[in-house]
């Protein structure tokens, strides 16, 4: 099985074609099943039938990290333990960004709240006997807390991500800051996360670094073709909210699987924080993103 690669098509296809317990973790974002913009990919979320395909080549205790919708969560989380993982706790990542998908009526009458977060399941694949012989058998099986403290404290990592802003640190009002702090905490995803590495594309409607909609932009050049463009892939994570799931939940040295890995963040996360990685999409454009991204990325690390 090839790795550190980025292969597109058909996801449950080419998962059947994997090894059995080859991968160590899997930290994906799938469709939310909420018909986004009223694209086709995101008619429904994942059904069981590709989740057992992610059991079977997890490693006995590997982890599964997958983001969902607030109003699709639980027909993903169904699903997975549907498949055969064991349900273990939800992460949620909260931030001030986003804006509500509402219609507005006279009267001050709205029809949507504003999005503030996002729900991830933690879920495992079932051991081989106890945590501590799987841990020792196959590396997997528990969590990497050390390597996820929180602040100068060192605290245990929550089940709370949140993104620093005052917005969200108004939600703790009893401690303020100091409260909020014991969270690990990143930004959505910047501009120039986003810009890293791609290459001049064609026109596209795209959403800007704020997730407001930024109309139709044009990939402008200068010096042949190699000017920067921007990533226009809808739905971009945070590299350091990335490299963190990554971290908590992949043993030193693992494999990192993204079956559905969009613009590559999960793989370049996992890159970057000295993991192997195997990212799937069935978007060409997507994939040749990531590619572009992946290679910004190593240059910048000097590989």
């Amino acid at each position: 099985m090839k790795t550190d690669t980025f292969i597109c098509g058909h996801n449950l296809l080419i998962l059947k074609r994997l090894p059995d317990a080859r991968i160590d973790a899997v930290v994906t974002d799938p469709p939310y099943g909420l018909k986004f913009m009223g694209k086709a990919w995101d008619h429904d979320v994942p059904k069981a039938a590709l989740w057992r395909q992610v059991l079977r080549v997890l490693k006995p205790g590997g982890h599964l990290l997958s983001f969902f919708g607030t109003r699709t969560y639980h027909r993903g989380v169904c699903a997975i333990e549907d498949a055969g993982f064991e349900i273990r706790d939800m992460i949620e990542w909260v931030y001030a960004q986003g804006f509500p998908k509402s219609l507005n009526l006279p009267g001050g009458i709205g029809t949507g709240l504003k999005p503030s977060h996002e729900p991830i399941v933690l879920a495992r694949k079932p051991l081989e006997g106890t945590v501590a012989g799987n841990v020792l058998k196959h590396g997997t099986g528990g969590m990497n807390v050390d390597g996820c403290r929180i602040g100068d404290a060192k605290r245990w990592p929550a089940n709370l991500i949140h993104d620093g802003s005052p917005e969200v640190l108004a939600c703790f009002p009893q401690a303020g800051k100091e409260s909020a702090a014991r969270y690990f905490y990143c930004a959505k995803a910047s501009r120039a996360e986003r810009d890293a590495g791609c290459e001049k594309m064609e026109a596209k409607q795209i959403y800007n670094c704020d997730n407001s909609w930024g109309g139709l932009e044009i990939f402008g050049t200068t010096d042949g073709g190699r000017s920067p463009a921007r990533n226009n892939h809808a739905t971009v994570k945070p590299l350091a909210l990335m490299r963190y799931l990554c971290r908590l939940i992949t043993p030193p040295g693992g494999l990192v699987l993204d079956p559905f890995c969009g613009s590559g963040s999960t793989c370049v996360a996992a890159m970057q924080e000295g993991f192997s990685w195997l990212g799937i999409d069935r978007d060409a454009h997507s994939i040749e993103i990531a590619e572009a991204r992946m290679a910004h990325w190593r240059a910048e690390r000097g590989d």
